[in-house]
Parts: C-alpha cells; structure tokens; sequence
C-alpha cells in the first residue's frame, strides 16, 4: 500500500526553495509514503497521525490520512 505525498502551501514554498528539490521528493515517496508511521518518525502529542521526521537532512512534520492514504506535509525546514 503506497500513499501519496502532498505537500501544503507553506511546504511547497519552502521545497521550492531547496536545492535537489526532485531529490528529496523520491526521498519522500520512498520513505514516508511507503510507511508513514516509520523511518525515525514520531508521534506529535496523543494524535498517532500527527508526525514528524527527517528525511534526508530536512526536518518534516506531517499528517498522516489512512482513510484517502495521503500523507500532507506542513512544514519543512532544511539544514543550514
């Protein structure tokens, strides 16, 4: 089961942005939309669909919707 990877506008403006921006999209599908709830990711508070993680040297916190398989990504913030 693979899910889809979106990205909300704040998101899309930082990934704009950054170098190797096809790079860490692959990274993305590979990794969290493959399985969202691994690869080093944690929970954020009670809410098990409300994670973050890092992919690729860039802090991701996201939404997890098992229903529509979607993960929406909502903030980035990549290394210095």
């Amino acid at each position: 089961m693979t899910y889809r990877v979106s990205y909300a506008p704040p998101a899309d403006d930082t990934l704009a942005k950054m170098a190797r921006t096809e790079t860490f999209k692959t990274a993305m599908e590979q990794t969290l939309g493959v399985d969202p709830y691994g690869h080093g990711s944690t929970a954020i508070g009670k809410d098990a669909d409300r994670r973050e993680a890092t992919i690729r040297g860039v802090f991701v916190r996201y939404y997890v919707s098992g229903s529509v398989l979607t993960v929406t990504v909502v903030r980035l913030i990549p290394a210095p």
